[in-house]
């Protein structure tokens, strides 16, 4: 039984990443074909950091134990119950963060400074590839160097961390909640 859930969760990843990526590629391109070269700059870096933010989650939850929330839960602290979910869960959701999330907007940031490079050398009329060269240098050193130091937190800091996130996703499930009620009729 175990083994067909297995496999029920990689098929249902591999079809969330084909759209993720398919939905950040076409937000990337799209805004990509209007926008200037800081909005351009300005989305790059929104992926670049969405990546690392999930690369954090995905490391904080493994590394973190259900012991604190345990306690926190008992005292009905906001974000503890969704924090043991994830924690009971941290194998999923680490593919999520890290596999689906982390490497989608790694390919997307990729492909968004290739875009940006391509523009800029027509915009300079030159076919050297030092400006791309510089530009995916950078983009790769601040993926990799700020997923470093998210990780060295992410360890240090987990229980925090995953408590933020609870906190968020109780904050999110309520708001959706309040959207869902019907208004009170008169």
């Amino acid at each position: 039984m175990k083994s067909k859930s297995n496999v029920r969760w990689v098929i249902r990843i591999v079809l969330i990443s084909i759209a993720a990526s398919m939905i950040f590629t076409l937000a990337s391109t799209e805004v990509l074909a209007w926008a200037g070269y800081i909005t351009s700059f300005a989305v790059l870096a929104v992926f670049i950091i969405i990546g690392i933010i999930f690369d954090i989650i995905g490391v904080a939850v493994t590394a973190a134990t259900e012991a604190p929330f345990h306690s926190m839960a008992v005292h009905r602290e906001c974000g503890a119950q969704e924090s043991l979910k994830l924690i009971r869960n941290a194998d999923r959701v680490a593919s999520f963060c890290n596999d689906v999330v982390g490497d989608v907007t790694g390919i997307v940031s990729g492909t968004t400074a290739g875009l940006i490079a391509a523009r800029l050398m027509e915009s300079f009329a030159t076919e050297n590839l030092l400006l791309p060269l510089l530009i995916s240098g950078a983009v790769t050193g601040l993926t990799v160097g700020g997923k470093a130091v998210g990780k060295n937190s992410a360890i240090k800091n987990s229980t925090k961390i995953m408590l933020q996130v609870g906190k968020l996703i109780h904050k999110v499930g309520r708001l959706i909640s309040f959207l869902k009620r019907k208004p009170k009729s008169r």
